[in-house]
């Protein structure tokens, strides 16, 4: 009866290994790291602070031109949207009438790459 089960765990290993892809992703707090079309791997440093946002407004800076930012709540709700004409390195966001929560930061770089970044927002006092 043992070996039976061992035999069921070997070969169910087994297919759960082979059935795993072997891509990575790797994303630290300073830097996110991706392959692009051609298969060269690039890095993008992208610092959004202070964190938690604490009076509405927070700068993001990246070393590469951001060409957009979007803000969404946490189920999906967009609450701010900037595309900028001319792309920029660093730039500031003013918020309106935000709630205290959790919010999701999309920025879109001119190579097309987004990156998205989790922000607290606390409440004015």
């Amino acid at each position: 009866m043992k070996r039976i089960l061992v035999a069921i765990l070997a070969v169910s290993l087994t297919a759960v290994l082979a059935a795993q892809k072997d891509t990575v992703t790797v994303q630290t707090n300073q830097a996110a790291i991706s392959e692009n079309s051609s298969g060269v791997i690039e890095s993008t440093a992208l610092k959004i602070y202070p964190v938690p946002v604490k009076e509405n407004n927070f700068h993001v800076a990246s070393d590469k031109e951001i060409s957009s930012i979007r803000i969404t709540n946490i189920i999906g709700q967009e609450i701010y949207r900037n595309k900028y004409s001319t792309p920029v390195l660093t730039t500031q966001v003013f918020l309106t009438n935000t709630r205290r929560g959790m919010y999701l930061v999309t920025v879109t770089l001119t190579d097309n790459t987004r990156i998205v970044r989790k922000i607290m927002i606390e409440a004015v006092q």
